[in-house]
C-alpha cells in the first residue's frame, strides 16, 4: 500500500474521528460554564447542512462561477424525542452522504472499464436482444450435432442469467467470481462437443460477457438512482426539523434559566 492509499484510507479518517471525539469532549466539558453554547453548536450545524445541500445546487448552475466541483467537496447530544428524530436525520444524511461519496467515486470508474455507459432505459431492450441471440444459438446448434449437450447446459446454468438481471450483490462490490465461475463450467462443457458445437460454446461465452456488462450497468445506475431516493429526502426531512428547532428553542428562550 502507497503512502497516499495510507493518507486516504488510515491517517486522514482516523484524524477525523479523533478530531470529532475532541471537539464532543470539550463541547461537555464548556457547556456547564457556557448555557448559550447550545445556540452556537445549532446554528453551526445548519450552516454545515445549507453547505452540503448548496452543493447540490453547484453542480446543477455549472455555468455559474461558483468555485470547482472538487473545491466544494474539500470543503449537541439529543435527550428528546424531538432532539432524537433531530439526530436521527443528520445520522442518516451523513451516512448516506458518506455512501454516496464512495459510490459516485467507485461505480463510474467500473462503468468506464465496460465501455461506457448504456442509457438505463435501453437496458431491457438490450438484455431482451441477448436473450433471443442466445436462444437461437444453442437451438440452431441441435441439427447439425445430433445432440442437446449445449442446449441442456443451457437451460440448466443459462437460461435464468439471461432472462433478467443477475449477480447485483457481486457487481455492487466489484468482484467477477460469479460470472467466471459461470464461463469455466461453459468451458468445461466444451471437451463434449464437436467441432461445430465448441464455435457456438465461445460465441455463447461471447454473449454472457456481454449479459455480465449490461447487468455491471444495471446494478451501477440503480444503486445510483436508489441512493437519490434516500438521500434527498433524508436531506430535506433534515432542513425542516432544523427550521422547527430553531422556532421552538427561540421561543421558549425566555423561560426559567
Amino acid at each position: 500500500m502507497t503512502v497516499r492509499r495510507i493518507l486516504h484510507r488510515v491517517v486522514y479518517p482516523a484524524s477525523l474521528a479523533a478530531a470529532g471525539a475532541a471537539a464532543v469532549w470539550e463541547y461537555r466539558r464548556a457547556e456547564p460554564a457556557h448555557p448559550h453554547m447550545a445556540y452556537l453548536t445549532g446554528w453551526a450545524l445548519l450552516a454545515l447542512v445549507l453547505f452540503l445541500t448548496a452543493y447540490n445546487a453547484r453542480k446543477k448552475l455549472a455555468f455559474l462561477p461558483l468555485l470547482s466541483s472538487q473545491t466544494w467537496l474539500r470543503g449537541r447530544v439529543p435527550t428528546g424525542a424531538f432532539e432524537g428524530v433531530l439526530a436521527a436525520l443528520f445520522l442518516g444524511v451523513t451516512l448516506s452522504g458518506i455512501a454516496g461519496w464512495w459510490l459516485s467515486r467507485v461505480l463510474p470508474r467500473r462503468l468506464s472499464s465496460a465501455g461506457g455507459e448504456v442509457p438505463y432505459e435501453r437496458i431491457p431492450v438490450i438484455l431482451r436482444d441477448l436473450r433471443q441471440r442466445a436462444e437461437a444459438l444453442v437451438v440452431s446448434g441441435i441439427p447439425s450435432a445430433g445432440a442437446t449437450t449445449l442446449a441442456d447446459f443451457y437451460a440448466a446454468r443459462l437460461r435464468g442469467f439471461f432472462a433478467g438481471s443477475a449477480n447485483l450483490g457481486p457487481h455492487l462490490f466489484g468482484s467477477t467470481r460469479a460470472v467466471n465461475t459461470l464461463l469455466a463450467d461453459l468451458g468445461g462443457v466444451e471437451r463434449y462437443l464437436n467441432a461445430s458445437e465448441r464455435k457456438a460454446a465461445q460465441d455463447l461465452a461471447a454473449l454472457v460477457r456481454q449479459k455480465d456488462a449490461l447487468d455491471l450497468h444495471r446494478t451501477t445506475q440503480l444503486v445510483l438512482k436508489g441512493w437519490l431516493f434516500v438521500h434527498i429526502p433524508l436531506t430535506y426531512g433534515l432542513l425542516v426539523f432544523i427550521a422547527a428547532h430553531v422556532v421552538i428553542v427561540y421561543s421558549f428562550s425566555g423561560g426559567p434559566r
